[in-house]
């Protein structure tokens, strides 16, 4: 009877072991998908006239008139508790001509507008607009004043 006693504590350990075994393999496979969920990323930029009530464009172009206000629609997917875009307005030189931010906190797409206007009008020629998150250039896009 003492022969077969020593065997509950044995096979008590065994059962321990498996169990916590399973705690660790559980808690990886919950970390593997938790870190699996995309990142914030944009995919499109898209340049108007003129934003609706969603943030989209309205007449899709990348010729604009000098007294016109050029919008951006920068679409994200993804998630993300804070995460910066940044449009950065340029003119056929390089020149700077307006840099604006927005914190964003997406659970998943997303449209944030951007946009620059000049009352006395823009001079004619090429300028860009480069989006940028948390600092990194993610897409540029082109457009001409005529």
């Amino acid at each position: 009877m003492h022969r077969r006693l020593w065997l509950i504590p044995a096979f008590a350990g065994l059962l321990a072991a498996s169990a916590c075994s399973k705690k660790a393999d559980t808690a990886a496979d919950t970390a593997a998908t938790t870190t699996a969920a995309p990142a914030v990323q944009v995919t499109s930029v898209d340049l108007g006239p003129a934003v609706g009530a969603d943030n989209h464009v309205t007449g899709s172009t990348d010729t604009f008139q000098p007294n016109q206000t050029v919008y951006a629609a920068v679409s994200t997917d993804g998630t993300s508790p804070n995460a910066t875009l940044t449009a950065r307005w340029t003119y056929q030189d390089g020149q700077v001509v307006d840099s604006s931010a927005r914190s964003i906190a997406p659970t998943g797409p997303a449209v944030t507008e951007f946009h620059v206007s000049k009352p006395s009008g823009w001079p004619k020629g090429d300028y860009k607009v480069e989006v940028m998150l948390n600092g990194a250039s993610v897409q540029t896009k082109s457009f001409k004043v005529k």
